[in-house]
Protein backbone atom coordinates (compact mmCIF):
# COMPACT_ATOMS: atom_id res chain seq x y z
CA UNK A 1 0.00 0.00 0.00
CA UNK A 2 2.81 2.27 0.61
CA UNK A 3 3.70 2.29 -2.87
CA UNK A 4 0.32 2.51 -3.83
CA UNK A 5 -0.25 5.75 -1.81
CA UNK A 6 3.47 6.98 -2.89
CA UNK A 7 1.92 7.24 -6.20
CA UNK A 8 -1.02 8.82 -5.55
CA UNK A 9 0.84 11.72 -4.05
CA UNK A 10 3.40 11.99 -7.04
CA UNK A 11 0.37 11.79 -9.22
CA UNK A 12 -0.84 14.65 -7.35
CA UNK A 13 1.64 17.27 -8.37
CA UNK A 14 -0.25 17.74 -11.16
CA UNK A 15 -3.55 19.22 -9.85
CA UNK A 16 -4.19 22.68 -11.39
CA UNK A 17 -5.42 25.16 -8.96
CA UNK A 18 -7.01 29.00 -9.70
CA UNK A 19 -7.62 32.23 -7.69
CA UNK A 20 -10.49 30.64 -6.13
CA UNK A 21 -10.18 30.08 -2.20
CA UNK A 22 -7.60 26.70 -2.81
CA UNK A 23 -4.24 26.20 -1.01
CA UNK A 24 -1.63 23.45 -1.24
CA UNK A 25 -0.62 21.30 1.51
CA UNK A 26 2.18 18.66 2.74
CA UNK A 27 0.91 15.44 3.29
CA UNK A 28 2.53 13.28 6.44
CA UNK A 29 3.09 10.60 4.44
CA UNK A 30 6.48 11.35 2.99
CA UNK A 31 7.07 13.55 -0.07
CA UNK A 32 5.48 16.66 -1.16
CA UNK A 33 1.61 15.84 -2.16
CA UNK A 34 -0.39 18.75 -3.65
CA UNK A 35 -3.71 18.43 -2.23
CA UNK A 36 -6.98 20.76 -3.20
CA UNK A 37 -7.73 22.21 -0.06
CA UNK A 38 -10.29 24.49 1.00
CA UNK A 39 -9.87 26.72 5.06
CA UNK A 40 -12.85 25.82 6.58
CA UNK A 41 -14.28 28.38 9.30
CA UNK A 42 -14.12 27.98 13.01
CA UNK A 43 -17.24 26.94 14.95
CA UNK A 44 -18.96 26.51 11.74
CA UNK A 45 -18.06 29.76 10.25
CA UNK A 46 -16.61 30.32 6.90
CA UNK A 47 -16.88 28.15 3.57
CA UNK A 48 -19.25 24.97 4.20
CA UNK A 49 -16.94 21.47 3.32
CA UNK A 50 -19.56 20.66 1.06
CA UNK A 51 -18.09 22.53 -1.34
CA UNK A 52 -14.57 21.65 -0.82
CA UNK A 53 -14.15 20.43 -4.33
CA UNK A 54 -14.86 24.00 -5.80
CA UNK A 55 -15.22 22.11 -9.58
CA UNK A 56 -11.35 21.86 -8.84
CA UNK A 57 -10.67 18.74 -10.60
CA UNK A 58 -7.90 16.18 -9.30
CA UNK A 59 -6.02 13.59 -11.24
CA UNK A 60 -5.40 11.79 -8.37
CA UNK A 61 -6.51 8.15 -8.05
CA UNK A 62 -8.76 6.48 -5.37
CA UNK A 63 -6.48 3.89 -3.97
CA UNK A 64 -6.79 0.34 -3.38
CA UNK A 65 -5.80 -1.33 0.28
CA UNK A 66 -5.20 -4.71 1.11
CA UNK A 67 -7.03 -5.02 4.29
CA UNK A 68 -6.78 -7.92 6.77
CA UNK A 69 -10.74 -8.94 7.70
CA UNK A 70 -10.57 -10.69 10.65
CA UNK A 71 -13.90 -12.41 10.43
CA UNK A 72 -12.77 -13.59 6.75
CA UNK A 73 -9.06 -14.51 8.48
CA UNK A 74 -7.84 -13.45 5.40
CA UNK A 75 -6.50 -10.55 3.27
CA UNK A 76 -8.89 -8.67 1.17
CA UNK A 77 -7.69 -5.83 -2.01
CA UNK A 78 -10.67 -2.86 -1.29
CA UNK A 79 -10.88 0.22 -2.86
CA UNK A 80 -10.65 2.76 0.10
CA UNK A 81 -14.19 4.28 -0.22
CA UNK A 82 -15.24 0.78 0.60
CA UNK A 83 -13.49 0.08 3.41
CA UNK A 84 -14.15 4.22 5.05
CA UNK A 85 -18.07 2.75 4.45
CA UNK A 86 -17.74 -0.32 6.40
CA UNK A 87 -15.50 1.11 9.27
CA UNK A 88 -18.34 4.12 9.43
CA UNK A 89 -20.96 1.29 10.00
CA UNK A 90 -18.96 -0.40 12.51
CA UNK A 91 -17.89 2.99 15.16
CA UNK A 92 -21.33 4.49 14.38
CA UNK A 93 -25.07 4.25 14.55
CA UNK A 94 -26.27 3.83 10.62
CA UNK A 95 -29.62 5.73 12.01
CA UNK A 96 -27.99 8.87 13.01
CA UNK A 97 -27.92 12.01 11.40
CA UNK A 98 -26.06 11.88 7.87
CA UNK A 99 -23.95 14.98 9.36
CA UNK A 100 -22.66 13.38 12.12
CA UNK A 101 -21.91 10.33 9.54
CA UNK A 102 -19.79 12.33 7.42
CA UNK A 103 -17.64 13.84 10.31
CA UNK A 104 -16.84 10.04 11.48
CA UNK A 105 -16.25 9.37 7.96
CA UNK A 106 -14.04 11.91 7.51
CA UNK A 107 -12.25 10.90 9.92
CA UNK A 108 -11.93 7.29 9.60
CA UNK A 109 -10.51 8.11 6.42
CA UNK A 110 -7.78 10.35 7.89
CA UNK A 111 -6.81 7.95 10.68
CA UNK A 112 -6.93 5.20 7.65
CA UNK A 113 -3.96 7.93 5.62
CA UNK A 114 -2.45 8.53 8.98
CA UNK A 115 -1.75 4.61 9.69
CA UNK A 116 -1.08 3.85 6.28
CA UNK A 117 1.77 6.38 6.28
CA UNK A 118 3.15 5.76 9.60
CA UNK A 119 2.74 2.43 10.46
CA UNK A 120 2.41 -1.33 9.86
CA UNK A 121 0.03 -4.02 10.24
CA UNK A 122 0.90 -6.44 12.16
CA UNK A 123 -0.60 -8.93 9.41
CA UNK A 124 1.36 -10.16 6.39
CA UNK A 125 0.71 -8.88 3.30
CA UNK A 126 -2.06 -6.53 4.85
CA UNK A 127 -2.06 -2.84 4.68
CA UNK A 128 -4.48 -2.23 7.18
CA UNK A 129 -6.86 -4.99 9.22
CA UNK A 130 -10.37 -4.82 10.84
CA UNK A 131 -8.38 -5.96 14.40
CA UNK A 132 -10.09 -3.01 16.81
CA UNK A 133 -6.54 -3.53 18.53
CA UNK A 134 -4.69 -2.39 15.66
CA UNK A 135 -7.18 0.17 13.40
CA UNK A 136 -10.71 0.94 13.30
CA UNK A 137 -13.84 -1.61 13.72
CA UNK A 138 -15.71 -3.11 11.00
CA UNK A 139 -18.89 -3.79 9.93
CA UNK A 140 -19.74 -4.11 6.06
CA UNK A 141 -23.44 -5.59 7.48
CA UNK A 142 -24.35 -2.48 8.73
CA UNK A 143 -23.68 -0.45 5.84
CA UNK A 144 -27.40 1.20 4.35
CA UNK A 145 -27.73 3.82 1.98
CA UNK A 146 -27.28 6.60 4.92
CA UNK A 147 -23.81 5.58 5.31
CA UNK A 148 -23.27 5.60 1.45
CA UNK A 149 -24.12 8.47 1.26
CA UNK A 150 -22.10 9.99 4.24
CA UNK A 151 -19.19 8.32 2.59
CA UNK A 152 -19.79 9.41 -1.11
CA UNK A 153 -20.29 12.96 -0.13
CA UNK A 154 -17.08 13.52 1.77
CA UNK A 155 -15.07 11.05 -0.64
CA UNK A 156 -11.11 12.01 -0.24
CA UNK A 157 -11.68 14.28 2.49
CA UNK A 158 -9.29 14.28 5.36
CA UNK A 159 -8.62 16.68 8.17
CA UNK A 160 -5.11 18.19 8.91
CA UNK A 161 -3.43 20.67 10.92
CA UNK A 162 0.19 22.12 9.36
CA UNK A 163 0.23 19.51 6.46
CA UNK A 164 0.00 16.57 8.75
CA UNK A 165 -3.11 14.39 9.33
CA UNK A 166 -4.88 15.19 12.65
CA UNK A 167 -4.82 12.11 15.30
CA UNK A 168 -8.77 10.98 14.48
CA UNK A 169 -9.65 10.93 18.30
CA UNK A 170 -13.11 10.08 18.70
CA UNK A 171 -15.18 8.74 21.46
CA UNK A 172 -18.81 7.72 22.40
CA UNK A 173 -20.22 10.14 24.93
CA UNK A 174 -17.87 13.31 26.48
CA UNK A 175 -19.53 13.81 29.59
CA UNK A 176 -20.43 17.00 28.48
CA UNK A 177 -17.05 18.47 28.49
CA UNK A 178 -13.76 17.04 26.31
CA UNK A 179 -10.17 16.95 27.48
CA UNK A 180 -7.04 16.45 26.67
CA UNK A 181 -4.94 14.10 25.59
CA UNK A 182 -2.54 13.72 28.10
CA UNK A 183 -5.41 13.08 30.20
CA UNK A 184 -7.78 11.13 28.36
CA UNK A 185 -5.05 8.80 26.65
CA UNK A 186 -1.89 9.23 28.45
CA UNK A 187 -0.93 10.67 25.45
CA UNK A 188 3.07 10.84 26.00
CA UNK A 189 4.30 13.41 23.05
CA UNK A 190 3.15 17.18 23.19
CA UNK A 191 -0.50 17.75 23.12
CA UNK A 192 -1.62 18.49 19.39
CA UNK A 193 -2.75 22.07 19.21
CA UNK A 194 -5.41 21.59 17.65
CA UNK A 195 -7.20 19.30 20.95
CA UNK A 196 -8.41 21.39 23.61
CA UNK A 197 -10.98 21.23 25.98
CA UNK A 198 -14.63 21.89 24.77
CA UNK A 199 -18.05 22.03 25.61
CA UNK A 200 -19.89 19.45 23.88
CA UNK A 201 -23.82 19.81 23.34
CA UNK A 202 -24.55 15.50 24.82
CA UNK A 203 -26.53 15.90 28.16
CA UNK A 204 -28.27 13.06 30.16
CA UNK A 205 -31.67 13.16 28.13
CA UNK A 206 -30.12 13.31 24.78
CA UNK A 207 -27.30 10.63 25.09
CA UNK A 208 -26.61 7.38 26.49
CA UNK A 209 -23.91 6.90 29.37
CA UNK A 210 -24.29 10.32 29.69
CA UNK A 211 -23.88 9.32 33.55
CA UNK A 212 -22.61 5.67 34.87
CA UNK A 213 -22.02 3.56 38.11
CA UNK A 214 -20.44 0.15 38.42
CA UNK A 215 -19.94 -1.46 41.52
CA UNK A 216 -16.20 -4.12 41.48
CA UNK A 217 -15.24 -6.74 43.80
CA UNK A 218 -12.68 -5.42 45.69
CA UNK A 219 -10.64 -8.74 44.51
CA UNK A 220 -11.35 -7.21 40.76
CA UNK A 221 -9.63 -3.80 41.71
CA UNK A 222 -6.94 -6.36 43.37
CA UNK A 223 -6.37 -8.60 40.36
CA UNK A 224 -6.43 -4.94 37.70
CA UNK A 225 -3.36 -3.67 40.02
CA UNK A 226 -1.37 -6.89 39.63
CA UNK A 227 -1.51 -6.58 36.42
CA UNK A 228 0.15 -3.03 36.54
CA UNK A 229 2.53 -4.42 39.16
CA UNK A 230 1.16 -2.51 42.17
CA UNK A 231 0.81 -4.11 45.16
CA UNK A 232 -1.62 -3.07 47.91
CA UNK A 233 -2.53 -4.90 51.36
CA UNK A 234 -6.08 -4.37 51.02
CA UNK A 235 -8.44 -2.01 49.03
CA UNK A 236 -9.32 -0.02 52.58
CA UNK A 237 -9.26 3.12 50.98
CA UNK A 238 -9.96 4.37 47.13
CA UNK A 239 -9.94 7.92 46.94
CA UNK A 240 -9.36 10.55 43.76
CA UNK A 241 -5.76 11.83 43.74
CA UNK A 242 -4.64 14.40 40.90
CA UNK A 243 -7.36 15.74 38.78
CA UNK A 244 -7.68 17.46 35.40
CA UNK A 245 -8.77 21.52 34.72
CA UNK A 246 -12.23 19.37 33.40
CA UNK A 247 -12.85 17.44 36.00
CA UNK A 248 -11.57 13.80 35.26
CA UNK A 249 -9.14 11.81 37.49
CA UNK A 250 -5.37 11.73 36.63
CA UNK A 251 -4.79 9.44 39.28
CA UNK A 252 -6.46 7.50 41.80
CA UNK A 253 -5.34 6.36 45.79
CA UNK A 254 -6.03 2.98 46.83
CA UNK A 255 -4.76 1.35 50.00
CA UNK A 256 -2.05 4.34 50.37
CA UNK A 257 -0.79 3.79 46.44
CA UNK A 258 -1.32 6.39 43.33
CA UNK A 259 -1.63 4.73 40.31
CA UNK A 260 -2.65 6.13 36.94
CA UNK A 261 -7.01 6.31 36.64
CA UNK A 262 -6.40 5.36 32.31
CA UNK A 263 -4.45 2.38 32.93
CA UNK A 264 -6.69 1.06 35.95
CA UNK A 265 -9.32 1.67 33.63
CA UNK A 266 -8.11 -0.59 30.85
CA UNK A 267 -7.24 -3.55 33.14
CA UNK A 268 -10.27 -3.28 35.23
CA UNK A 269 -12.38 -3.09 32.23
CA UNK A 270 -13.01 -0.03 30.09
CA UNK A 271 -16.79 -1.01 29.24
CA UNK A 272 -17.61 -1.21 33.13
CA UNK A 273 -15.20 1.70 34.15
CA UNK A 274 -16.59 3.83 30.93
CA UNK A 275 -14.53 6.81 31.97
CA UNK A 276 -11.97 8.34 34.34
CA UNK A 277 -14.76 11.41 35.20
CA UNK A 278 -15.36 9.90 38.49
CA UNK A 279 -17.88 11.99 40.41
CA UNK A 280 -18.30 9.61 43.72
CA UNK A 281 -16.75 6.11 44.83
CA UNK A 282 -18.27 4.57 47.72
CA UNK A 283 -16.85 1.71 49.75
CA UNK A 284 -19.20 -0.94 51.38
CA UNK A 285 -18.01 -4.40 52.04
CA UNK A 286 -16.47 -5.68 49.64
CA UNK A 287 -17.27 -4.08 47.48
CA UNK A 288 -16.33 -0.37 45.78
CA UNK A 289 -19.26 1.32 43.62
CA UNK A 290 -17.50 4.24 41.01
CA UNK A 291 -20.01 6.73 39.46
CA UNK A 292 -18.81 9.25 36.78
CA UNK A 293 -19.81 11.12 33.41
CA UNK A 294 -19.50 9.95 29.78
CA UNK A 295 -18.26 6.61 28.29
CA UNK A 296 -14.87 6.31 26.82
CA UNK A 297 -11.02 8.73 26.93
CA UNK A 298 -13.17 11.82 25.81
CA UNK A 299 -10.32 13.35 23.76
CA UNK A 300 -11.41 14.29 20.14
CA UNK A 301 -14.94 14.17 18.87
CA UNK A 302 -17.74 13.38 21.43
CA UNK A 303 -19.73 10.83 18.79
CA UNK A 304 -23.14 11.60 20.62
CA UNK A 305 -21.87 15.07 20.91
CA UNK A 306 -21.56 14.82 16.80
CA UNK A 307 -24.99 13.73 17.10
CA UNK A 308 -26.72 16.39 18.78
CA UNK A 309 -24.88 19.01 17.23
CA UNK A 310 -26.07 17.32 13.36
CA UNK A 311 -29.55 17.04 14.91
CA UNK A 312 -29.61 20.72 15.85
CA UNK A 313 -28.67 21.76 11.80
CA UNK A 314 -25.06 21.77 12.26
CA UNK A 315 -22.92 20.14 9.48
CA UNK A 316 -20.00 17.53 9.31
CA UNK A 317 -17.57 20.69 8.99
CA UNK A 318 -19.26 22.71 11.57
CA UNK A 319 -18.77 19.55 14.21
CA UNK A 320 -15.06 18.29 13.08
CA UNK A 321 -14.14 21.99 13.60
CA UNK A 322 -15.97 22.60 17.11
CA UNK A 323 -13.60 19.63 18.17
CA UNK A 324 -10.46 19.83 16.56
CA UNK A 325 -9.46 23.51 16.08
CA UNK A 326 -7.98 25.69 13.40
CA UNK A 327 -7.72 22.43 11.29
CA UNK A 328 -8.60 22.13 7.43
CA UNK A 329 -10.27 19.45 5.21
CA UNK A 330 -8.11 18.67 2.27
CA UNK A 331 -9.53 16.30 -0.67
CA UNK A 332 -6.91 13.73 -1.74
CA UNK A 333 -8.70 12.77 -4.97
CA UNK A 334 -12.38 12.87 -6.78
Amino acid sequence: MKKKIGLVLIICFTVVFTIFNVSCGRSSGGGMSHMESVQVGFEGGGTQADNVSSGESLDAEEPVISVYVTSMKKVVDMQMEEYIAGVVAGEMYNSWDKEALKAQAVLARTFTYDFLSSKNSKYKNADISTDITEAQAYDESNINDAVREAVKETRGQVLMRGGDYVKAWFHSNSGGKTTMAHVGLNYADENPSYIVSVASPENAKNSQNFTWSQTFAKTDILNALRKMGVAVASVSSVKVGERSADGRAITLIIGGKEVNANTLRLNIGSTKMKSTWITNIKIYGNNVTFSGRGYGHGVGMSQWGAKVMAESGKKYDDILMHYFKNTELKKLYN
